[in-house]
């Protein structure tokens, strides 16, 4: 299952960029990503609700809190700069190189949740990045 949903993330994330580079066109990439934050609170929160899941808030730890509020100002900066990014750029050169996260992601994993670097995995980051490359250049 969590295959199924990685993969629609990835679709959902194509579209994303798509739709978003034709509708920051004349708009202020700030003002832009405050709109689509909006948005994604509101469906986050009707999520919540719509599954009765409320109740859960208060079971939350300080440590899990301190970890998602730094995800979630991580998340706004990466917005933020994706959004002028493609407003500055060309959309099928943007998006490969925030796709980097997932080169990054791994020697994050690595380092501060000691994840293990596997021959399959090591081989899949270089090409991610030799791939990013060839795309930019």
């Amino acid at each position: 299952m969590w295959f199924i949903l990685a993969l629609l993330s990835a679709v959902f994330a194509a579209l994303t960029s798509i739709l978003a580079k034709i509708g920051i066109e004349g708009v202020n990439s700030n003002l832009a990503t405050a709109i689509r934050t909006v948005v994604v609170v509101l469906l986050a929160w009707g999520m919540v609700f719509l599954t009765n899941t409320q109740g859960g808030i208060a079971n939350i730890s300080r440590k899990s809190w301190i970890f998602l509020i730094l995800s979630g100002l991580a998340t706004g900066a990466s917005w933020l700069c994706y959004y002028k990014a493609l407003q500055l750029g060309e959309a099928s050169k943007v998006v490969p190189v925030d796709k980097l996260s997932v080169v990054i992601t791994l020697i994050l994993a690595f380092v501060f949740l000691h994840e293990k670097i596997t021959p399959k995995s090591l081989i899949g980051c270089v090409l991610i990045g030799a791939g990013t490359l060839l795309m930019v250049l």
